[in-house]
């Protein structure tokens, strides 16, 4: 069977971190996760607020680094837990346990109110090419020597 659920969106509110009774870190949250399609009666997308609960070492790194607003990408299994409230109700709640949680924004855009610059790749914040190795890195072959003839090969595959 294949339970595997990937979300995108942002905190709704700060990670709650937790200990159980033995000591193992446990964090919950919620994400609020837009619809790909417009209601068409108002014209607006829609908004799934999502439950979210991360154990161990996920569960440190979220509550560490991720705040209210911030942009995530968990990767993780739908669970359905059942559970009795105040008033002696059964009640069933779906979470996703998250595997992995992921930045889906920077540090910067997260700052800067959690949308990326506009204007693309030649604005600022946007891409800039890699800088150019330190003196006595690797460097690429002369132009027009792409490739360099193996001194040990004896033409067999080796698979």
């Amino acid at each position: 069977m294949l339970n595997r659920i990937i979300l995108m969106g942002r905190l709704a509110r700060d990670p709650e971190l937790r200990h159980t009774q033995t000591g193992t870190p446990v964090a919950s949250f919620r994400l609020a996760v837009d619809r790909d399609f417009k209601d068409r009666t108002t014209g607006e997308k829609a908004t799934d607020w999502i439950d979210v609960v991360a154990w161990r070492q996920t569960a440190e790194f979220v509550s560490r680094y991720f705040t209210k607003g911030r942009l995530a990408v968990v990767e993780g299994r739908l669970q359905m837990r059942d559970w009795t409230d105040k008033d002696g109700n059964k009640r069933t709640s779906a979470e996703v346990v998250a595997d992995n949680v992921y930045f889906g924004d920077s540090k910067r855009d997260a700052e800067a109110g959690g949308y990326a610059a506009p204007g693309g790749y030649g604005a600022p914040g946007g891409y800039a090419p890699p800088a150019a190795p330190a003196s006595g890195a690797y460097a690429p072959p002369a132009a027009g020597d792409q490739f360099a003839e193996l001194s040990d090969d004896d033409g067999e595959l080796p698979f």
